[in-house]
C-alpha cells in the first residue's frame, strides 16, 4: 500500500511539473527575447543528458539499444518523429497562445490514437470511442471558438500547433512501445530526448541565439529543464512500477489543469464559459478511455 502510495503521489507530481514548466515557459516568451527552438533543444539536451547520467548511476542498460542496428534506427526515428515533435510542437503552441490552451489541445491525442488505430484495424471504434472523438471535438470548437462561431478566440497559429502538438503525443505514445518494452524506459527516453535535442539544435542552430536574460530569467529556465522535463519525465516513469498506466494517464490530466489554473493566476490567461466546458470535455476523454480500460481488464 505504501509503495502504491507513492506510486500515486509520483504519477500526479509529474504532470503537474509538466504543466507549470508550460506556464512557466509562457512568461519567459512574454517577457524575454527567448527563442522557442533554444529552450526546446536546450530543454531536450540537458533533460537527455541528465536521465541518460541517472541510468548509469543506476546500472540501466543504457548503451543495450546501440548493440542493435534496427532498434538504433528506430531510436532515431522516435527522436525525431516523436520526441522533437511533441516538444517543439507544444512550446509552438505556448509561444503562439498560451500554456492553458496547449495543454488542453494536446490532450486531443487519445482521440487521434482511437481514430489511427480503427483505420489500422478497419474496424468501428466502441460505444466509448465514438463519445471520446465526439466530446473532443466539440471540446475543440469551444475552446477556440469561446461560443462564437464566426470567429476565433485564438490565434490560428496557436491553434494549428495545439493540433500537431497532439498528433506528436499520439505519435510519443504509439511509437516507442516495442523499444521501452525491450530496453527500459529510461535509456529511450534519455537518448531520445538527447539526440532529439541535438537535431533541433543543429536544424536550428540555436547556439546562435544564445539569450541575454536576468538572474530570476534563468531560474525559470532552469525550472523548465530540470522540473518541468528531467524530474517530471523521471517521476512519471517511475510511477508505472507501482501504478497502472491507465490509473498514471487519468493522473495525467493533472497538467492541463494544473496550466489553466496557473495561467489564470499569474498570467491574466481567461476562459468564459463555452471554453471552460470545451477543457472539461477534451479532458474528460482521458476518464472515458479509463472507464472503456478498466471494464475491459474486468470481463472474463
Amino acid at each position: 500500500m505504501q509503495k502504491k502510495t507513492v506510486g500515486l503521489i509520483l504519477a500526479s507530481v509529474g504532470p503537474f511539473l509538466w504543466g507549470s514548466s508550460g506556464t512557466v515557459a509562457q512568461h519567459l516568451f512574454e517577457t524575454t527575447s527567448i527563442e522557442t527552438m533554444w529552450l526546446v533543444s536546450l530543454r531536450m539536451l540537458v533533460s537527455g543528458t541528465l536521465l541518460i547520467g541517472y541510468g548509469l548511476v543506476t546500472r540501466a542498460p543504457v548503451f543495450e539499444v546501440f548493440h542493435h542496428p534496427r532498434a538504433t534506427v528506430k531510436l532515431v526515428a522516435f527522436s525525431l518523429l516523436g520526441m522533437a515533435s511533441v516538444q517543439l510542437t507544444y512550446f509552438m503552441a505556448i509561444s503562439t497562445g498560451n500554456a492553458a490552451t496547449a495543454a488542453i489541445l494536446q490532450f486531443l491525442s487519445p482521440v487521434i490514437i482511437i481514430i489511427y488505430l480503427s483505420i489500422l484495424s478497419f474496424s468501428w471504434p466502441s460505444k466509448i470511442d465514438v463519445i471520446s472523438v465526439i466530446s473532443a471535438i466539440l471540446g475543440t470548437i469551444l475552446i477556440v471558438t469561446e461560443g462564437h462561431l464566426n470567429s476565433l478566440a485564438l490565434p490560428v497559429a496557436a491553434v494549428v500547433w495545439g493540433l500537431l502538438a497532439a498528433v506528436g503525443a499520439a505519435v510519443y505514445t504509439l511509437m516507442p512501445q516495442q523499444l521501452l518494452k525491450r530496453y527500459g524506459a529510461i535509456p529511450i527516453v534519455g537518448w531520445s530526448m538527447l539526440i532529439g535535442g541535438l537535431m533541433v539544435c543543429v536544424a536550428t542552430r540555436a547556439w546562435q541565439h544564445w539569450p541575454q536574460l536576468s538572474g530570476p530569467a534563468w531560474l525559470e529556465v532552469g525550472f523548465v529543464v530540470i522540473f518541468g522535463t528531467m524530474l517530471a519525465y523521471l517521476f512519471f516513469l517511475q510511477s508505472l512500477e507501482s501504478v497502472l498506466p491507465t490509473t498514471a494517464s487519468v493522473l495525467g490530466a493533472i497538467e492541463p489543469l494544473a496550466a489553466t489554473i496557473l495561467s489564470v493566476l499569474f498570467l491574466n490567461v481567461s476562459f468564459n464559459g463555452y471554453g471552460i466546458i470545451g477543457a472539461i470535455l477534451i479532458v474528460g476523454v482521458t476518464f472515458l478511455q479509463f472507464i472503456s480500460a478498466r471494464d475491459a481488464m474486468m470481463t472474463p
